[in-house]
């Protein structure tokens, strides 16, 4: 392909794109740049499909490079990339939200998009910029793909944390399909402002990248999708009839529905059996009927809500499950709250710890320091089912950010409560909606570790049931089936004065403006009433810590005596931690936190740090120590590493010539400060 480059102002900036110089083998790869940021992105399809699979198979990436700002990784064994930052799992998660819903999920190809940072000026968000560049890369390659999108970021009152505002939208020309914000209580008049915003941005990158692809877009493949004849459609359709498949959606709980599904798939199974001997064609007759399964239910669940107003559960359409809380389960740890609504269960249990558990961050982008932290853990037990415990995967990583963007800023400041403070939500059981579980459980459990949290924090999801942009329903707190056969979920985090956080992804093609509007006021609602039923079990966070849990006392030192505080090779700090047992965390700017599992130990390091960088003054009074005994005077030690001379004419009242008759070492005697000369040094009369 013939290198070329597109150029268009956006907000003041130029957006740069740049094809054929990169990747010649990858069906599409771009460059795009803004400001000294940029992104490669690289679209390739399987040339083979993928057999007895029932799902499109999509893999996105989206790689960080040190250098791409100039770094090595800060790791002393290990320089290379390897694991990806959760900031790089979560930009995977929302380029791959925002193409997703453009590929026809019948498609059994693979496809692989991967996005690489190759430079980074730390001022141009590059995860935007991911977005429009795997767009781009799509879009101008041969694989069959409904693009483009484009993303764009919307950044308020940065600077200040009590009103900051932190969107990013993505979307087509027209609708919007993906958001991942985070806030601090804004409004949801605010928050519609900056979709509009958002959505005319999109939509001028988006033909811009019309542009693009119309000159230098290949030809689409025709690719093999699963499909079945008629003839076998309405053959399997009427087993499903038959055995009143809409049962396995329209149940009274999740069991049941699992049990009727299970019939059901063990009727087709046999059924498939018995007609095709074949082991290659059984295969794809299965995926065949795994594919029309999903259509008759995703066509019962549509039909339903849309005539009949009727959700598989019975609730009205913007009705909450039923909802219970308790606080104080678990007797040894800091904080625990348990949060069930409906068949969704997540126990969330809160730890304090020393300012020095902060978990360090050395990405690209970033070096920094981590002091909330919340972790989702969703077992197989917790649906029902059997499987390897692995370490945490996309789902789980995102859904715990997104809990912990919904908290953070109603956390105390560092000032006031200089905990490190985890917390970890385990989903005992899921029937939709975990993570906004998590986030309703998070909050219980800081309150009643005695976190001054500044209000409770609540969210739900909200799901669509569509037609077209003019028929559609909105669902409130959907549940596990709606989520899988509903059109969008739409998870909105806050406190009774506004939103904190918000992640969207849909399976169609997105959703317009109109209907952002409807979901933002009906998800207040729906937040309110949860807030109160939060609030009958806990309305405020508990005025004490537990017992088990750290105290930390905070002290300000003058930043030039921190030496006195760390000593040689560290030999006087690590003498205070050993003798007290404290932590003890130094900050540059000479804060000290001492941290401790007891208040007396917390008070000996203290008094212990403050003799050490407290300055003696004229007139005070100390019994201090001999410790060095001269032919002129004695050195008596006042504070840890701070002394002063007695001299030989003011030891005694009479003349004094031998002052070993008179002292000795390790005696303690009572002295007062007489003056401190220009040098610090310090003479003592004794009282």
């Amino acid at each position: 392909m013939q290198e070329q480059r597109f150029v268009k102002k956006i907000n003041g900036q130029d957006l740069i794109v740049e094809t054929g110089t990169f990747a010649q083998q990858a069906s599409g790869s771009v460059t795009v740049q803004c400001g000294d940021t940029v992104i490669m992105a690289n679209a390739t399809l399987s040339s083979n499909k993928a057999v007895g699979i029932d799902y499109f198979p999509l893999m996105v990436e989206y790689e960080e490079k040190f250098y791409a700002s100039g770094k090595i990784n800060g790791s002393r064994f290990i320089k290379r990339e390897a694991r990806p930052s959760d900031d790089a799992i979560l930009t995977s998660r929302l380029i791959d939200r925002t193409i997703r819903p453009l590929f026809n999920q019948t498609m059994r190809n693979e496809v692989q998009v991967i996005t690489t940072v190759l430079s980074y000026d730390e001022t141009h968000n590059p995860a935007n910029l991911a977005v429009i560049a795997a767009s781009l890369a799509l879009g101008i390659s041969d694989i069959p793909w409904d693009g483009p999108v484009a993303a764009v970021k919307i950044t308020e009152n940065p600077n200040n944390p009590e009103n900051s505002v932190n969107f990013l939208v993505a979307g087509t020309e027209d609708k919007i399909n993906m958001i991942e914000a985070d806030a601090n209580e804004c409004s949801e008049n605010d928050a519609q402002t900056i979709f509009e915003m958002a959505q005319k941005q999109i939509q001028e990158i988006a033909r811009f990248e019309k542009e693009i692809i119309e000159k230098v877009g290949k030809e689409k493949q025709a690719v093999a999708i699963t499909t079945a004849t008629p003839e076998f459609t309405q053959e399997i359709v009427a087993l499903l009839n038959k055995n009143e498949a809409f049962k396995a959606l329209y149940t009274s709980n999740k069991e049941a529905g699992k049990k009727k599904m299970s019939e059901i798939k063990e009727i087709l199974n046999q059924h498939a059996q018995e007609k095709f001997e074949n082991v290659e064609e059984l295969k794809t007759k299965k995926a065949e009927i795994n594919f029309i399964l999903d259509e008759y239910l995703n066509d019962v669940f549509h039909d339903k809500v849309l005539e009949d107003n009727q959700r598989p559960d019975g609730r009205a359409l913007d009705e909450v499950r039923k909802i219970s809380c308790q606080v104080g389960l678990l007797p040894r740890t800091h904080g625990s709250g348990l949060f069930n609504r409906g068949e969704t269960q997540a126990l969330s249990i809160a730890t304090l710890a020393a300012p020095g558990a902060a978990q360090l961050i050395d990405t690209m982008e970033r070096e920094s320091k981590k002091y909330y932290m919340h972790h989702y853990n969703f077992p197989p037990y917790s649906v029902g089912e059997v499987r390897f415990l692995r370490g945490p995967g996309r789902r789980e990583i995102g859904h715990g950010a997104l809990a912990e963007k919904a908290i953070l800023p109603m956390l105390p400041s560092r000032e006031t409560f200089p905990y490190t403070i985890r917390v970890v939500s385990e989903v005992l059981s899921s029937n939709g909606s975990s993570s906004m579980a998590s986030t309703c459980g998070s909050t219980l459990a800081l309150m009643n570790a005695g976190v001054p949290l500044k209000k409770p924090v609540a969210g739900l999801a909200i799901g669509i049931v569509t037609k077209d942009d003019s028929i559609y329903k909105i669902l409130s707190d959907i549940q596990g089936p709606e989520d899988h056969w509903g059109d969008m979920d739409f998870k909105i985090a806050g406190t009774k004065d506004g939103i904190n956080a918000i992640q969207l992804d849909v399976k169609i093609n997105g959703i317009n403006l109109a209907i952002t509007k409807e979901v933002l006021v009906q998800s207040k609602k729906n937040r309110l009433d949860i807030l109160a039923e939060m609030e009958k079990v806990i309305a405020k966070p508990n005025k004490k810590l537990s017992s088990f849990a750290p105290a930390i006392i905070t002290i300000k030192i003058n930043p030039d005596k921190i030496r006195d505080v760390i000593g040689a090779g560290g030999k006087i700090i690590n003498k205070i931690i050993e003798e007290t047992g404290a932590e003890i965390d130094i900050e540059d700017d000479g804060n000290i936190f001492i941290t401790a599992v007891d208040q007396n130990s917390g008070e000996e390091a203290r008094k212990w740090i403050e003799d050490l960088t407290r300055e003696i003054q004229a007139g005070e009074v100390f019994e201090g120590k001999v410790i060095k005994i001269l032919d002129f005077g004695a050195f008596i030690s006042l504070l840890p590493g701070q002394d002063g001379l007695l001299h030989i004419s003011q030891i005694a009242k009479e003349r004094v010539t031998d002052i070993n008759k008179y002292l000795k070492i390790d005696d303690v005697i009572k002295v007062k400060v007489k003056e401190i000369d220009k040098q610090g040094r310090v003479s003592l009369i004794r009282e």
